[in-house]
């Protein structure tokens, strides 16, 4: 038996940031996540990183961690490899940032999303973030993609909203 559910690629360090519950906001350049509003999200992990360090300077300047700290929480996003479904979230709301968002609202989305220059993204509010008990090893997709999740591998209490997905394709 298996479970159903969108999937959507994340980069390293970004899909570690998302499954330990650093990253609660994440950003697009289109609202890619609007329309599973409310549901549960595979997050898979790309085989590339992301390129640039700004988050680096996020996590230590606004998260207050340390280098330590920052280092631990990578190797422990490393543990099931890369080009893997590791884990689920649910999604919340999406919303396009404008551009005259005040600074201090603007560093705090910032801080959130573990990225900076946010303005005219859409943004997507995530939370409930779990690991996999196993990971599952599947090519990426540049877009969401349906999953088949078997239960064996699901988190206690792993799908939000009695949300899953009989398959077909997502609105863009």
């Amino acid at each position: 038996m298996s479970l159903e559910v969108a999937c959507l690629s994340f980069r390293q360090p970004y899909a570690t940031l998302i499954l330990n519950g650093v990253k609660t906001i994440e950003s697009r350049w289109r609202p890619l996540l609007s329309e599973l509003q409310n549901c549960t999200l595979a997050v898979h992990i790309a085989q590339q990183s992301w390129e640039g360090e700004s988050w680096r300077l996020i996590l230590t300047e606004r998260h207050g961690m340390t280098t330590k700290q920052t280092e631990e929480l990578l190797e422990s996003g490393e543990r099931f490899g890369r080009g893997v479904i590791a884990g689920l979230v649910d999604v919340g709301e999406t919303w396009c940032c404008p551009e005259d968002v005040p600074h201090e609202e603007m560093r705090e989305l910032e801080t959130a999303a573990c990225l900076s220059d946010l303005s005219l993204k859409y943004l997507t509010r995530i939370s409930n973030p779990r690991w996999l008990n196993e990971p599952i090893g599947t090519r990426g997709n540049k877009d969401v993609w349906t999953v088949k999740i078997p239960v064996q591998l699901l988190p206690t209490a792993s799908v939000s909203q009695g949300c899953a997905f009989t398959g077909g394709s997502y609105p863009m």
